[in-house]
């Protein structure tokens, strides 16, 4: 039996399947607060919150005895054989935070990649169509359906064509996408998308053939690209004319994690169907599956299930983070520490030592990116710089890690994601761009 910090490690690398990735080749034994600890002795900041989970901070003890409690009464209350309590009383919790109030007939299951299966599958039967529209750099998930509609990265459906067939994807208002330059308008970038839109639906799959349109509203792996509102707000009026459900993806961008519950609020866009996950359980695997009730009422009892759907220990621990919620101003702290955070990465662009290598400080709440230039983007990408530094996010985020500090990358460009817990501390916000902007430095002086 292996043992030592060492020989865990090891057996790890010997036995679990080559097919997970890692951020670091350790053993993580503890979570507390907005810390972890490691086997081999390291305690380190995180700033990656398990990406986008344990948004009040690992093991938070509210929710952690809500779940200890539910075992003791009841671990698995199958949904395909009865209600549960907890499944129940998370709905009451979660009806009157919805972005709309026509939301307001649910499904729960277990993970954010099954429950964009089950909005895929909805939409589907209560429309009689079968087409999607996805946007470029949206992330869904890597199971079938899932991975069909996901447009972040190759890396995630290399080698498994074909994949379901019926998804177009048309380009996310970001100007990487357009190969046009940082500084170009908003309002140019959602002409261009909602023209693409237009031709898609002329040119490739026609409004009778179109079940859905599936967005993030803020791009997860696609680079923490926040949707504009009147990007948006012309997808719910194309949806509206031709009779188009509209997916709204909150898994990672969900219940809290950008200032308000859910980021579609910002815009005042009425989901039909809107998905959540990650912090809705601070770690228990959970998501859910929202829509109004006259569109599920159209489907067959039976179409929807799983073994492991709604667990009664998630649910509960999902009802003690609402709870939390309220009894401990967490969005408040998220609209405090957002101001911090963004103001000290922004104050980095007018650095004389780094400045020059940042390309873009954006982000809501505390879901927020710095983008780099590159050397070694395509010769069209107007953020190709063959000065600046190569690899420069996954270098800075290694460095941080060797300071105390976990932290992400994301996309297919030169992005850091901050995902620190919402509940973090003024001091640990200091602490973790301290350690941001010391590594930063250190690695663009090196070239």
């Amino acid at each position: 039996m292996a043992t030592s910090s060492q020989s865990l490690v090891a057996f790890g690398q010997q036995h679990v399947t080559k097919g997970l990735g890692r951020l670091t080749e350790a053993v993580m034994s503890k979570g507390e607060g907005s810390y972890v600890s490691f086997e081999d002795g390291r305690r380190m900041l995180d700033f990656s919150c398990g990406i986008g989970v344990t948004n009040l901070g690992h093991c938070h003890p509210k929710v952690s005895r809500a779940a200890a409690d539910q075992c003791m009464n009841l671990v698995h209350g199958q949904c395909s054989i009865s209600f549960h309590g907890p499944y129940l009383r998370l709905i009451e919790k979660l009806l009157p935070i919805m972005p709309d109030p026509s939301l307001d007939s649910f499904f729960v299951w277990t993970s954010g990649s099954e429950a964009i299966e089950a909005s895929l599958k909805m939409a589907r039967m209560i429309t009689g169509r079968q087409n999607i529209i996805t946007m470029q750099g949206g992330y869904h998930g890597r199971t079938f359906g899932a991975m069909a509609v996901t447009k972040s990265k190759t890396s995630y459906s290399e080698g498994q064509f074909p994949l379901m067939p019926g998804v177009f994807a048309i380009p996310f208002p970001y100007w990487h996408q357009f190969g046009l330059p940082p500084s170009t308008s908003e309002s140019e970038l959602v002409r261009q998308a909602l023209y693409q839109l237009d031709l898609v639906l002329k040119q490739q799959t026609a409004p009778r053939d179109t079940a859905a349109m599936l967005i993030e509203p803020v791009l997860g792996e696609g680079g923490y690209v926040q949707a504009p509102a009147p990007f948006l707000q012309g997808l719910r009026e194309v949806c509206d004319k031709h009779g188009i459900l509209l997916i709204v993806d909150e898994v990672q961008s969900g219940f809290g994690r950008t200032g308000k519950y859910f980021n579609i609020e910002y815009s005042n866009v009425r989901p039909d169907i809107m998905t959540m996950a990650k912090g809705l359980a601070n770690g228990f695997p959970l998501s859910v599956v929202v829509s109004r009730k006259e569109l599920t009422d159209k489907l067959k009892p039976g179409s929807l299930g799983g073994t492991y759907a709604g667990n009664a220990v998630s649910c509960a621990a999902a009802v003690a983070v609402a709870n939390a919620f309220r009894e401990e101003q967490v969005l408040e702290n998220v609209g405090a520490r957002s101001k911090e955070l963004i103001a000290t990465l922004s104050s980095l662009r007018s650095d004389p030592d780094v400045g020059s290598s940042i390309v873009d400080v954006r982000g809501q709440g505390l879901m927020v990116a710095v983008e780099f230039a590159s050397p070694l983007y395509s010769a069209h990408d107007p953020a190709l710089d063959l000065s600046a530094p190569k690899n420069l996010a996954t270098r800075v985020a290694k460095r941080c890690m060797e300071k105390g500090l976990l932290i992400l990358t994301t996309s297919v460009y030169e992005v850091i994601r901050f995902i620190p817990p919402l509940n973090i501390s003024e001091d640990d916000l200091k602490k973790g761009c301290e350690i941001f902007a010391a590594s930063l430095k250190e690695v663009v002086r090196e070239g």
